[in-house]
């Protein structure tokens, strides 16, 4: 037997029957994104078995981008737990077979509470469907699974469908990288976006004058531990000096450990503000080709350094 074959084919049938999804979407898609736009509420997303494990990466998915959301269990909703909606939510029930008894007995209630439905189905003539306010078709021409039995290519459209969805409203909504972060503020996204120069600069920078000798800017930088130093001149930024500096100064011209800082530290010094992003900040040194940035505040006086390496 070939496991790379049959691996192979059902991928392909998968990937075709996500492509069959985008054929058929139609205006129900879009009724269906205007809907979550407008609701005051929260988007609520139930099923069971795999369709409630599927419902609930939808919930993650939606509520780490913008749209206030969280999973319902219908066994549970039937059991008290409707409780936790208003009539302002909007639920969308997933379903393939649109007939799951336990989402077919919330309907009553719901239709009571006064929420909107969306039915995730693979059968427009099912219970679900016609009950519903919008019918979103994940159906599919069979499962991958041998005997067409085990859910493998529904759950795919199941989920593709619901990140459709998501990647409509996070569109919608203009929901940038920063927004991301401050919803992941535990994670690398969210401490890279949500980091400012300041939280990481060394501060106070070590400071030389460009009339201080090559000895003792050496001094200055071996203590600062940076292997740089900025270049002030009656408290104005004129330089900035890095171990590279003295490197290639000393390989052109030996006789230079005798002279001032002024005849080997780089002019006019790239800087950039404390408030500023840190990826921001690592971006431009990338950009630029440095590896430290002299930092400003709003008066432009100079208050730290940044290393690409922070």
């Amino acid at each position: 037997m070939n496991h790379l074959t049959i691996a192979k084919e059902a991928l392909i049938a998968q990937a075709q029957a996500v492509t069959q999804l985008a054929d058929r979407l139609d205006g129900e898609f879009q009724n269906a994104v205007e809907l979550i736009l407008g609701c005051k509420g929260r988007t609520v997303v139930c099923g069971m078995g795999k369709s409630g494990l599927i419902g609930q990466k939808m919930v993650a998915t939606f509520a780490s981008t913008g749209t206030p959301s969280f999973f319902l269990h219908p066994a549970e909703a039937f059991h008290g737990d409707l409780g936790m909606l208003k009539p302002i939510d909007v639920l969308i029930l997933i379903s393939y077979s649109g007939e799951t008894d336990e989402l077919i007995k919330l309907i009553p209630s719901l239709k009571s509470f006064g929420n909107k439905i969306i039915a995730m189905t693979g059968n427009g003539q099912s219970t679900l469907a016609k009950h519903a306010d919008i019918w979103l078709d994940i159906s599919v021409e069979r499962e991958v699974c041998p005997n067409n039995l085990a859910p493998t290519t529904s759950t795919l459209a199941t989920m593709a469908m619901g990140d459709a969805l998501a990647v409509a409203l996070i569109e919608a909504i203009q929901f940038k990288p920063m927004d991301f972060a401050r919803y992941h503020p535990g994670g690398s996204l969210g401490r890279k976006l949500l980091t400012r120069v300041r939280d990481v600069m060394h501060s106070p920078a070590p400071v030389v004058t460009p009339a201080t000798s090559f000895h003792d800017c050496l001094l200055v930088m071996t203590r600062s531990r940076l292997g740089l130093a900025v270049v002030m001149d009656d408290d104005k930024l004129v330089g900035i000096v890095t171990d590279g500096d003295l490197r290639r100064a000393l390989l052109d011209d030996e006789s230079i450990v005798h002279a001032p800082v002024v005849q080997f530290m780089t002019v006019d010094p790239h800087t950039i503000q404390e408030d500023a992003q840190l990826s921001e900040a690592e971006a431009y040194m990338r950009d630029n080709k440095i590896r430290a940035l002299a930092v400003a505040d709003s008066d432009k006086n100079v208050v730290g350094v940044v290393e690409i390496f922070d």
